[in-house]
């Protein structure tokens, strides 16, 4: 049975081959007139007229004076129809092939094919190739299926061409986040990207990851949200702004979580968190409609319609509703007892926020939303800025879909000596041995003594994506991080490459 090098070996006994004819295998040019799909739909309108296409080789037949060769672009499929008769000879030169030379063409390759728009005798649409040029010639032939997940993670870019619809899925991430920006710009908001690299990280609960700069040096975290700079800008006089990019955070892999992500956060001055929830109801309509093309979903066994208007929830009213406690009064105990008779984890080191928030996830995974859930605990949420008409709840909206909370919006605390206090608590539990407690940043803190307006924020992560695509973390991004491992076929085929 043949093995991958013996593969490898014909296909550069060819490369070889083709050398030796004067044809350069490599060429930095194509002559593309047409996409593949734009022949097929325009058929009616290009029949007969002269078109270049050029794409990779997904298959070959060849029988006596005819072949036929599929190629395959971004936009779809096409029939080559080869005629030697009709066909130019070989002009090295040019990198042109003729009839003579198919044999040196593997499925795989990228070639480019001018001639005219036809369609053959069974019906095909087809391009009747007059001249065929080698673009690139390809040493391993590509699977025709591929479902070992980490194979198919390890080398994304053979998943995608055998398998369709991953390919498509991140055409809708990048859709999913073109949406996003067009609907934040089409409402006056100012994209500003904000550094990756800062001295002091903050705006969650997160473990950064650490690196230097040579140039300076001096230790930098890569954020993990992006919180801070955007409230500076606000500070500085930017009224509605955000940024889109990549966050960090230093923690383990789940299925909703990857240690490398990106995030979207704007910052709203002069708004509250009620004109944040209207303004991110319609905006998750508006995304998701031109995302995926449908407000209804099918998501973790649920049918999620989000075309409605949404339910608000009362975080307390749930609660009570369920275990029949009250969050601002019940003791530990009774919170104990509440998590044992559900059988949820009772831990020694166990407290009244931890509890009831475990109370409330156990609620949240049967949720089919959407609702925004409201009025969260001040002890639940002690960063967020607190109810002027009630101190014990905080000014916090969530979006409660499919069992998860798929974003995090607040009315912004700007009182720099609240803020002040509240870090310093940070600090210490960070001095203490909380590698994920907030870091003491004093120039946010400067900052906010100039003069921040009163401002609503919000942030969501490629998580609301993945959610609505229905798939994974590591499924739902194209290269998830893995540890370095050399399978022993690449250690054979490159023994002279010093593998770790």
């Amino acid at each position: 049975m043949a093995t991958l090098q013996d593969y490898r070996n014909e296909r550069l006994r060819k490369l070889e081959e083709l050398k030796q004819l004067g044809v350069n295998s490599y060429p930095a040019d194509s002559n593309r007139t047409h996409v593949t799909d734009e022949v097929t739909s325009r058929f009616d309108e290009l029949e007969g007229k002269t078109v270049t296409v050029a794409g990779r080789v997904t298959g070959i037949r060849k029988f006596g004076k005819l072949a036929f060769i599929v190629v395959k672009d971004f936009s779809g499929s096409l029939q080559l129809f080869l005629h030697e008769p009709d066909m130019a000879p070989l002009d090295a030169p040019k990198g042109i092939l003729g009839m003579k030379e198919l044999p040196l063409l593997d499925t795989g390759d990228f070639i480019e094919a001018t001639g005219t728009v036809i369609r053959t005798k069974t019906g095909e649409i087809s391009v009747g190739v007059k001249t065929l040029r080698l673009l690139t010639k390809s040493l391993r032939p590509t699977p025709t299926e591929l479902t070992s997940k980490e194979e198919r993670f390890r080398r994304r870019y053979v998943d995608m061409n055998v398998n369709q619809d991953v390919r498509d899925r991140f055409v809708r991430r990048s859709k999913f986040w073109q949406t996003t920006r067009d609907y934040l710009n089409d409402n006056g908001f100012i994209e500003v990207n904000i550094p990756v690299l800062e001295h002091t990280t903050g705006g969650a609960d997160a473990t950064p990851f650490v690196t230097h700069m040579d140039a300076l040096d001096h230790d930098f975290y890569l954020r993990i949200s992006h919180e801070l700079p955007l409230k500076r800008l606000l500070g500085a006089g930017f009224e509605k702004v955000y940024d889109l990019g990549p966050r960090f955070r230093n923690e383990n892999y789940s299925d909703e979580h990857l240690p490398e992500h990106v995030a979207m956060e704007w910052y709203w001055a002069y708004a509250n968190w009620q004109d944040g929830m209207k303004f991110m109801e319609a905006m998750y309509k508006d995304v998701l409609q031109k995302t995926f093309g449908t407000l209804q979903f099918e998501l973790n066994g649920m049918s999620v319609d989000m075309s409605g208007k949404w339910e608000i929830w009362d975080y307390a009213t749930v609660i009570k509703d369920r275990y029949g406690i009250d969050v601002y009064e019940s003791t530990l105990d009774e919170v104990k007892k509440a998590l044992a008779d559900n059988k949820l984890e009772v831990e020694q080191t166990e407290n009244r926020a931890r509890g009831i928030d475990k109370l409330w996830k156990h609620i949240r995974k049967d949720v089919v939303g959407p609702v925004w859930l409201i009025n969260t605990p001040a002890f639940i949420s002690p960063l967020a800025k607190s109810n002027p008409d009630d101190e014990r709840i905080v000014q916090r909206f969530q979006p409660v879909i499919a069992g998860s909370e798929l974003g995090n919006g607040f009315s912004e605390l700007n009182d720099p000596v609240d803020q002040l206090n509240r870090f310093k608590e940070q600090q210490a539990m960070r001095d203490a041995g909380d590698d994920e407690a907030m870091m003491l940043d004093i120039d946010f803190i400067e900052m906010l003594e100039y003069g921040m307006p009163p401002a609503c924020g919000w942030g969501y992560s490629e998580r609301v994506f993945w959610i609505f695509e229905g798939v994974t973390a590591r499924e739902g991004v194209p290269f998830p991080q893995l540890r370095t491992e050399y399978d022993q076929t690449t250690r054979d085929i490159y023994p002279d490459v010093k593998l770790t």
